[in-house]
């Protein structure tokens, strides 16, 4: 797609942001809260949130979060939450957004890019494959 512009998210672009992560996770989520998780997270260090547009509509988003990790010896990313609307999907935005993301990390020395996918987002894991990452852990995770 050739009228896809991918951008860096800013605060403005919250509203959209926050109908995208509903939409990912099928759910409706405080507001509030989320636009405080939003705020802090936007301007940390190593956190990268990308907008795609097309004609100024917001299609699709991806976040990333970066760590050091002892057992790497060195900094590692995670892909927190990627969405494209339905009727982009299938289109080339992913993949778009895949690559502004490593054109970025690339200014960065980082050791590793990492992203852990739902059981049931059996076409997500089908696009990551495709795009080059390797099922390679388990997840775990335990509620308070």
């Amino acid at each position: 797609m050739d009228n896809v512009l991918i951008r860096p998210a800013t605060i403005t672009d919250f509203d959209v942001i926050f109908d995208f992560v509903c939409g990912l996770e099928n759910e409706q989520f405080d507001r509030s809260r989320m636009r405080q998780c939003y705020v802090t997270n936007l301007y940390a260090p190593h956190h990268h949130y990308l907008l795609a547009t097309v004609d100024g509509d917001a299609v699709g988003y991806i976040t990333c979060h970066g760590q050091i990790l002892m057992h790497h010896c060195g900094l590692v990313y995670e892909i927190q939450e990627m969405y494209v609307v339905p009727e982009y999907r299938s289109k080339g935005v992913g993949k778009l957004l895949l690559a502004a993301l490593h054109e970025r990390l690339s200014r960065e020395n980082y050791v590793l890019l990492e992203v852990a996918s739902s059981f049931k987002r059996a076409d997500a894991h089908r696009f990551y494959e495709a795009n080059g990452f390797v099922k390679a852990t388990y997840k775990f995770k335990r509620e308070p």
